[in-house]
């Protein structure tokens, strides 16, 4: 059986917190189907332990889980840039991307991650608000789609005003906007899509940064219901009508 020493357990643990994770460019993943969707990507994997190697209560320090999972990964972070993704889009882009605007709960993150991955969408952009990608509890919440779809923190406003300027649609979901059954355009396959916080929506800087505000009618329309739908069910919705 191999060993781990305990520096080398002090410093995984020190991977839960974002500042060591920014610091070293380093993260976790958990679990036999999250590591081997790591394996199979292009991160740079740079340490994997099993629990048959290093023994169940070691694995037990460096979990960042309820109970130990069997595989434990560090993995270099990937160097992501909007201006990247931006300067590879062209007027005739017909794919479709997502914005997050202040989404702070890590669950639902890592669902419109798989959301995205499993939509087709090309990229999604987050305000520097939202939280981070790489926390432990996103990552596994995206249950390995976090290594095939990328995420981009960026400013908002100034990516709405880059695919403005190609000609590319922006999209917001508000309360005030108008049914999404009705007002999607028949070619609805392109576009970014602004999803607003769990708490606050879009935010009002950005409001006026959306070209055409969608909501996702109640049933019937004039129902008692609910204050707002969850962001990552909303997400799947809107995905879903895009995708139709």
């Amino acid at each position: 059986m191999g060993s781990i020493s305990a520096n080398k357990i002090k410093f995984i643990r020190s991977l839960a917190q974002k500042k060591f994770r920014d610091e070293h460019s380093l993260f976790v993943a958990e679990g036999e189907k999250i590591v081997a969707e790591a394996q199979a990507s292009g991160y740079k994997i740079e340490e994997i332990y099993r629990i048959e190697e290093i023994g169940a209560e070691a694995m037990a320090r460096i979990t960042n889980l309820s109970s130990p999972s069997p595989v434990l990964a560090v993995i270099r972070k990937p160097e992501l840039s909007a201006e990247d993704i931006i300067s590879a889009l062209k007027p005739e882009s017909k794919g479709l991307y997502l914005a997050l605007d202040g989404v702070k709960d890590p669950g639902n993150l890592g669902t419109i991650i798989r959301i995205a991955d499993w939509f087709g969408v090309e990229a999604i952009f987050a305000s520097p608000g939202t939280v981070e990608v790489f926390n432990p509890k996103v990552v596994q919440a995206t249950m390995g789609a976090i290594f095939r779809k990328k995420v981009i923190y960026t400013d908002l406003a100034e990516l709405c005003t880059s695919f403005k300027s190609l000609e590319l649609p922006v999209y917001g979901t508000l309360l005030d906007g108008k049914n999404i059954y009705e007002a999607l355009p028949a070619d609805r396959k392109h576009g970014l899509v602004v999803m607003g916080s769990e708490s606050f929506g879009i935010s009002e800087q950005l409001r006026p940064h959306i070209d055409s505000k969608l909501f996702i009618p109640p049933y019937p329309a004039d129902a008692v219901t609910s204050e707002s739908l969850n962001v990552a069910i909303a997400t799947a919705i809107i995905c879903a009508e895009f995708r139709r």
